[in-house]
C-alpha cells in the first residue's frame, strides 16, 4: 500500500519539494512530470475534482455503474485497506457493514462542495483487488440537486496498455497524469496477492494519502482503476514493495513504480438500486 501519511510527508521535506497549501488537506507534493502527449482518435476530457472525495486518511470518488439510475442510493469508491475499520485480512470479504464514515465532496477546483455520509460498506475486500465500496445516506440526484456534483462513471472495459491516464488525488487535491505502462498478472504485497493490477509510467509517482484515487481514462472520462500501492524501497513483496509475478512464478521488483486495481469488474456485480449481488452472471469479485 502507499506509504503512511506521515511517513509521506517527511520524505517531502526530507527532499526539498515544495509544499503548496491544500486547502483542508495538510499539504500536496511538487507536481510530477507529465508523460508525452500520445496521438489519440478522441480529444481528452478535462479531468477535475468534480466527485471526487477526500476521506480522513485516503482519497476516493463518488461513482456509479452505466446502469445506475439517478434515484439509487450514490456509492463511494477507495481502497479496502482505507476502511476505518482498518485492513482487511487475506482472504476476508466485508459486505454490508454499517457506517456511518464522513466523506468531503469537492468542486471541480478541489474546493469543498459539502459533505456526505455513508450508510454501510456495501463491499470491501484486499483478495484478488483492494477496493472499498461505501453506500451512501443521499442518491445521485441528492447530490447533484444540493452540490451541482455528477457521479463519476465506471467504465465497463478493460483498460488499454499506453493509454493515457490521470490519478485525481481528493486528499491531496493534486491530479497525476501519465500512461499505463502494463499489467501485472499477479502483484503480491505482504500476506495480500491481486490480479491484473495496473502498473503505471514513473510519472505517477503517487505517495500515501493517494489511496483510493479514481484513475481516469481522459479519453472517456470514465474511471478504470483505483490507486493503491507503489514500491518504495525497492524490497520484494513486503509491506509498501508490492512485487509482480507472472505466469511462471517469475518475480519482478520495480522500485518507484506505482500501481492500480481495475474497476470494470465492479459493474459486473452491481444489480438494480445500485445493490451488490455477487451471485451475477459475470461477477468475479470474491465472495465472502
Amino acid at each position: 500500500m502507499n506509504r503512511s501519511l506521515v511517513g509521506a510527508l517527511s520524505a517531502l521535506l526530507l527532499g526539498g519539494a515544495t509544499l503548496v497549501g491544500a486547502g483542508a488537506a495538510p499539504a500536496t507534493a511538487a507536481a510530477p512530470d507529465k508523460a508525452p502527449a500520445k496521438a489519440s482518435a478522441k480529444a481528452p476530457k478535462a479531468v477535475d475534482f468534480a466527485g471526487t472525495v477526500a476521506l480522513s486518511n485516503c482519497s476516493g470518488s463518488v461513482v456509479r455503474t452505466p446502469g445506475s439510475a439517478d434515484s439509487d442510493p450514490a456509492l463511494v469508491l477507495s481502497n479496502g485497506h482505507c476502511l476505518e475499520s482498518g485492513f482487511p485480512g487475506a482472504g476476508e470479504v466485508i459486505v454490508n457493514q454499517p457506517s456511518s464514515r464522513s466523506f468531503t465532496l469537492l468542486t471541480a477546483s478541489g474546493g469543498r462542495a459539502g459533505t456526505v455520509r455513508a450508510s454501510k460498506v456495501a463491499y470491501a475486500t484486499m483478495t484478488d483487488t483492494d477496493i472499498s465500496l461505501y453506500q451512501l445516506t443521499s442518491t445521485y440526484a441528492q447530490i447533484q440537486s444540493s452540490y451541482g456534483i455528477k457521479a463519476l462513471t465506471l467504465s465497463d472495459s478493460r483498460p488499454t496498455q499506453g493509454s493515457a491516464i490521470n490519478v485525481v488525488s481528493g486528499y491531496w487535491k493534486k491530479i497525476y497524469s501519465c500512461n499505463i505502462d502494463g499489467f501485472a498478472y499477479r502483484l503480491k504485497e505482504g500476506d495480500w496477492t491481486w490480479k491484473d493490477s495496473v502498473r503505471y509510467t514513473s510519472a505517477c509517482n503517487t505517495i500515501g494519502g493517494t489511496s483510493g484515487s479514481p484513475v481516469v481514462d481522459p479519453a472517456s472520462g470514465k474511471v478504470v482503476a483505483v490507486n493503491n500501492t507503489g514500491n518504495e524501497d525497492g524490497a520484494r513483496c513486503t509491506l509498501n514493495n508490492p512485487c509482480e509475478v507472472d505466469e511462471n512464478g517469475t518475480v519482478t521488483v520495480r522500485q518507484g513504480i506505482n500501481y492500480a486495481q481495475e474497476t470494470y469488474p465492479i459493474t459486473k456485480c452491481v444489480t438494480t438500486g445500485n445493490k451488490i449481488n455477487l451471485n451475477l452472471a459475470g461477477c468475479v469479485l470474491p465472495k465472502p
